[in-house]
């Protein structure tokens, strides 16, 4: 910066090759706004001396001098007006420079002309008004000139050069002392322009810079934005896709299931059993797929509603082992548990599964070794961790285990190392519950995730005692299926038939309706999603309005989008999905004939 400044006091065009556009002309802008005022005060500062020395001095070259003043004034009005108003600023502004100097220098030869006209005909007093009115002068100059600096050396350099070379010639000492002082001054004057040229451009390159950060600052907020709303509406589209899909999954794998139970209480050889067990084992990998993504959907929804309690955790623990050592087992994998007298304070089902996720997920990953799952008291909360001698993972993959559909060493999408939503549904109810969820791995040595859940010393709620339950018989029980589809119709009825049950089987709403009133049902099963756009909640409304609000219904239906989640959620019916395990429906219609008949239930 400050060998730059040397450089344009001794060439003062060089300042403009070193400038940008933008700033010279900000530079040219605070000249301006303030050399019209400055140099209207130089003009009645030359009528004051014209008033004073024409007493003493020559009076047609000092009118001659003022009127020189006052043209240079209107000059610097009109230049002023110009580079203010101009439409081309940045292409202007080395030309609009270049001028300023000039004319600067012009108008500070002008004013360096007085002394000579004046300066030995003044006297004492009118030659300390010519030096006081010349020191005033440059220091205000100091201030309206110094962002562009050769503007200012121009003009003072002239100004008072002249005026020293007058007061030396005069070769009186009193002269010659007020020369060398006009000399300092000058000099000094120029130092504090150059540090306030400095001032100036930091000041200007500074707003540009903060302008230039805004600037960029909206961008990427905007692209954030776009990004955001792109990713929104890929999610969105992604949601709905899924959606979709398990939807119309849904409906062929519900009927199956119907299906296969209806075969299974007919005669059958052995070998037709064997293969109904294989249909059977087939028919729930499927259902336990699209349980997965169900999960998930309402994981998204935000459905999920946890009912915490007190409960102890070794309960839920062996529950686990004996679900899990199964399949650990047939790997040759060795599964052990820590057992724990240790209560913890959650939602017991929600706990359940997620722990399921993270054991089911160690032993996908496990193909040598065994899974350990332990507790671990932390202040006051339980880590529960679950530690598997696996692939392990990657530092860099750590975060994007727990992104849906991500799977590490599957490239093929093998079907038995699940859908990669696992850990997604693991991590979302985690953050549903306010529990702290971390993975801790070495690759090709293993990992251990930890749950950390909050110790809790309240007493435990009293559960109902087994068997309490009243069985009930479904003889007779007359059902009205309401569904679109006619394999989920014909699976329906099959199935209810071999229970016992009359049963009525509609396509449409108005065909419903029809039959309700010609044989009043005592149970109503109804699909979610019927044809043209109508839903299973608008049939139960036209039912109940023709048979009354007690009358029981079950409604079914395959859909997971988060929307229809939620719709579900805010109707305040209880929600089950598609595909609906025999057993299921069978229980659902038992609470149904066991509780009041306002009772409501909804299986999906």
């Amino acid at each position: 910066m400050r060998p730059a400044n040397a450089a344009w006091c001794a060439k003062p065009m060089n300042f403009f090759k070193l400038r940008s556009g933008r700033i010279l002309v900000e530079q040219l802008r605070l000249v301006h706004v303030n050399l019209p005022v400055s140099n209207l005060a130089t003009g009645g500062a030359s009528l004051i001396l014209l008033w004073v020395l024409s007493q003493t001095s020559p009076l047609t070259p000092l009118l001659v001098w003022v009127g020189l003043v006052w043209l240079s004034i209107g000059f610097s009005l009109w230049l002023a007006a110009r580079i203010l108003q101009s439409p081309n600023p940045l292409e202007q502004a080395p030309v609009m420079a270049r001028t300023t100097v000039i004319f600067c220098g012009f108008y500070g030869a002008l004013w360096g002309a007085l002394p000579w006209l004046a300066l030995d005909t003044a006297g004492p007093w009118g030659s300390a008004l010519i030096v006081c009115m010349t020191a005033g002068i440059v220091a205000g100059a100091t201030a309206f000139m110094s962002p562009v600096l050769p503007v200012f050396v121009g003009f003072s350099s002239l100004f008072v050069l002249s005026l020293t070379v007058r007061l030396l010639t005069l070769s009186e000492p009193v002269h010659t002392a007020l020369g060398l002082g006009a000399i300092v001054y000058f000099l000094t004057t120029l130092s504090q322009a150059r540090k306030a040229s400095q001032a100036f451009f930091s000041m200007i390159t500074l707003r540009f810079e903060n302008a230039s950060l805004v600037e960029r600052l909206q961008q990427e907020h905007a692209r954030a934005q776009a990004a955001q709303g792109q990713a929104e509406e890929a999610n969105m589209a992604k949601s709905k896709f899924l959606a979709a899909a398990s939807h119309d999954l849904r409906q062929p794998v519900h009927a199956q299931g119907l299906f296969l139970e209806v075969l299974g209480g007919t005669d059958l050889t052995q070998e037709q059993r064997e293969v109904l067990a294989s249909a059977r084992a087939a028919c729930t990998a499927s259902s336990d797929m699209l349980n997965t993504l169900l999960d998930f959907s309402r994981i998204e929804a935000g459905v999920v509603r946890p009912h915490t309690q007190p409960f102890l955790l070794q309960p839920l623990l062996n529950k686990l082992e004996v679900e899990q050592a199964v399949q650990a087992n047939a790997k040759g994998l060795v599964y052990r548990a820590r057992e724990t007298q240790a209560q913890v304070f959650s939602d017991p089902a929600l706990v359940e599964l997620i722990l399921r996720n993270l054991v089911s997920n160690a032993i996908r990953y496990t193909e040598q070794g065994g899974i350990l799952v332990g507790c671990r008291q932390r202040a006051d909360a339980l880590s529960i961790e679950v530690w598997d001698t696996g692939v392990g993972i990657a530092p860099a993959h750590q975060k994007e285990v727990f992104r849906e559909f991500h799977q590490l060493a599957n490239p093929e999408r093998d079907r038995r190392k699940g859908l990669g939503l696992g850990l997604a549904i693991a991590d979302g109810l985690a953050r549903t519950l306010g529990h702290r969820l971390s993975l801790a791995s070495t690759l090709h040595r293993g990992s251990v995730f930890r749950l950390e859940l909050p110790i809790s010393h309240a007493p435990l709620p009293v559960l109902p005692m087994e068997g309490q339950r009243m069985t009930a018989n479904l003889q007779g029980l007359r059902v009205l299926v309401v569904d679109d589809d006619a394999a989920v119709r014909s699976g329906m009825a099959q199935l209810l038939r071999n229970w016992g049950c009359a049963c009525d089987t509609a396509e449409w709403i108005e065909e419903a309706m029809e039959l309700a009133r010609q044989r009043r049902p005592d149970v109503v099963i109804c699909d979610y999603r019927l044809r043209e756009r109508r839903t299973g909640l608008e049939a139960i409304k036209a039912l109940r309005d023709l048979l009354g609000e007690a009358l029981p219904v079950m409604l079914i239906t395959g859909d997971t989008d988060p929307v229809r989640l939620r719709e579900a959620m805010a109707s305040g019916v209880p929600l089950l999905h598609k595909p609906v395990k025999p057993d299921q429906l069978h229980q659902a219609l038992v609470d149904a004939l066991e509780t009041s008949p306002a009772f409501v239930t909804l299986v999906t």
